[in-house]
Formats: structure tokens, sequence, C-alpha cells
């Protein structure tokens, strides 16, 4: 299968969900609540579409990792991918986030999972950058080819080019920024939310790009490798087309195969031409999620991607010697050492020495 389409997803079912006020100011693609609809009620009905998302990745044979989250001074925790992302090989990344109480939404525990579950072998952290104001959130911010090593970058107030340097540079991509912006002049404040690359298909508006040479650039650059470009309108970016992920699935019958999910809205705003593109090469899966849309973000920003290894499930490991005897109430190593230093007087001591 494609380095494109991770098998693995991590999931935050965020609790307390409500738009984040402290985004709203750049996100144009953020909305109101509804009137007389409580904080409550939106909360809930968020939490249903995230169980929901949950169970339609399940059920196209994605192996999924969801973390519970009660707090709620983290609004905007549906969206973990704007922190961390995860590369074949080994390697983590964790990002600088633009709004501060979207900061606290990096976890140990997601962390701690990836170790004990697939294989890390270093994690790059960049949330350090922070308070020198310089931003770049995750694949919310870049929208990576991982196939061609290429990081496409809308350039935003949370999207820097220096860091996107820093981390092509330590993660081996090509850096590709470029300016996007609406028919209003207002920029994109993620990349993620006008484009998608897939292993044989990419969605993109290329119209709202303005700088005319860049946009043929990013075209060529995408379709080098023969992948089909599905040209997007703002419009249908505006009903989160752009905002879906290729990833790989099962079938019950075992066989593998990529689907590509997005929401309920975005695939009704596809054109019947544009949908039998997409489905030459992967699955469409959709899942309705109006609430979690309020926030400006869609079902891409809800995945952070697994590429990393699986370890082997092993249940009972056989521990050597030497942990089994630092395990005991009395622990001495083979070689006769007592390796407790706080009872170097241990009556046994001298006699396991000798």
């Amino acid at each position: 299968m494609s380095a494109q389409a991770p098998s693995a997803v991590i999931l935050v079912r965020a609790q307390n969900y409500l738009p984040n006020p402290a985004t709203a100011a750049d996100n144009a693609f953020q909305a109101d609540v509804p009137d007389g609809r409580s904080g409550a009620a939106v909360s809930a009905l968020a939490l249903a579409e995230m169980d929901a998302l949950a169970a339609t990745l399940r059920d196209a044979g994605v192996r999924v990792h969801v973390f519970d989250d009660e707090d709620h001074t983290r609004p905007d925790s549906v969206f973990p991918n704007n922190w961390i992302s995860t590369h074949a090989g080994g390697s983590v990344a964790v990002f600088p986030m633009y709004a501060s109480n979207r900061r606290h939404e990096r976890r140990a525990d997601v962390l701690e999972m990836l170790k004990s579950e697939y294989r890390v072998q270093t994690i790059v952290d960049y949330s350090g950058l922070e308070p020198d104001g310089i931003f770049l959130e995750g694949t919310g911010a870049m929208v990576l080819d991982h196939v061609s090593r290429v990081a496409y970058m809308a350039r935003s107030h949370r999207s820097d080019a220096h860091v996107l340097e820093r981390f092509c540079t330590d993660f081996n991509y090509e850096p590709m920024a470029f300016d996007a912006v609406d028919s209003a002049g207002v920029p994109v404040y993620h990349t993620n939310v006008l484009a998608c690359v897939g292993t044989d298909v990419a969605l993109i508006a290329l119209e709202m790009i303005p700088d005319k040479v860049r946009r043929e650039q990013v075209r060529e650059r995408l379709s080098v490798n023969g992948r089909q470009v599905v040209e997007l309108t703002e419009e249908q970016v505006r009903e989160f087309a752009g905002n879906a992920v290729e990833l790989c699935g099962r079938t019950p019958e075992g066989r593998r195969g990529y689907v590509m999910a997005m929401s309920a809205r975005a695939h009704r705003s596809l054109r019947p031409d544009q949908v039998a593109v997409i489905e030459e090469s992967a699955t469409i899966v959709s899942v309705d999620i109006p609430t979690i849309e309020l926030a400006g973000g869609s079902v891409r920003c809800m995945i952070a991607g697994v590429h990393l290894d699986r370890r082997p499930v092993v249940v009972d490991p056989e521990l050597s010697d030497a942990v089994l005897a630092i395990n005991e109430d009395h622990p001495v190593t083979p070689d006769g050492r007592y390796v407790d230093a706080d009872h170097a007087d241990h009556p046994d001591r001298a006699d396991s020495a000798a």
C-alpha cells in the first residue's frame, strides 16, 4: 500500500466541544452557534458526531485510537492533527500552535501510546517557538505528499515559512509555500481546507492561489507522478470538500484498499464527474458532522494519521535475568552486585558479593 494512506488514526473525543472564540478572528470558515442552542447541547451533538466518525472509520477497516478529553478549557481538542504528525521510519513531530488556549491540547498520553504500540525512534518538538510568535500548525498548516516528499503550505498567521523550512530539513520534504486567498482577499487559515493529497488523486482549489505562475507550479508538482488533480471551486472549499483525507481500510474479507474520508456536507458538494475521478482509486466514506464544522474544520482536521510501523503484540514478554533481579524484593544481579543504592549495607550484600 501507499505511504500516503495510514491504516490507523488518532481521534480526540472532546466532551466539552465549542467553537473556539480565540480562533475566530482569522478563520473565515468558523461560524456562530445557532441562536437558542446551549453549550451543553452543542457539546452533546458534537460528541455524537465524533463517535459516528470513529464508528464509520472502524467499519471501513481503519484502526482508530480514541482519547477522551473532559477539559472544558480545550474547545478545539477535537482537532489533534494541528499539534502532532507521524512519519514513516519512526519519527513524530510536535508543533507550535497559534491560539494560546490550544497549546495545552498536546498530550503526553498520546505520545506514550505511540511509543508503546508503534516503533517511535525520535520526537522532534517545535513548540518552543511559540513564545517567539512563530507557528506551524501541523497537518492543518501543511498538506504532505508522503510519496513525492513535498510539503504544501498556504502562508498565514498559523503557517510560518521559516518553520516549514526547518520541518522539511528535519523530515526530508521539499517545501512548497504559496499564498492562497478567498474571493474577498482573506488568506486561507489552513492549507488542509483547500487541498487533500491522496496516492492517485489530489483535491485542490487552485483558483484560490492568485499567483498564476505558482498555481501552475503546484499543479505540475501534484501531477508529475501521474496523480489526477480534481480542481475544487471556492464554493466547494467552503463546504469543506478540500478537508478530506485518504486512509487505508480493510474489508471484512481482509482485502486492503483506499478510502477517502470526508464530511457528508463535503461529499454533497462534489459534482458527479469529480466523484467518479476520486472513486477510480478510493472509496468515499462520509459522515455528517455539522456541529463540529461550526469550528471551521471538518473530517481531515479531526484525524491525526499514524504513519508508523506497529509493534508486534507480546502477551508475556520474557524478562532477562538482570530485569528479574531488579524486580525482586532484594535485587541482586547475576554478577553478585546488590543494585539498591539506598540499602548498600544490606546484610545479604557481603554474602552475595563473596
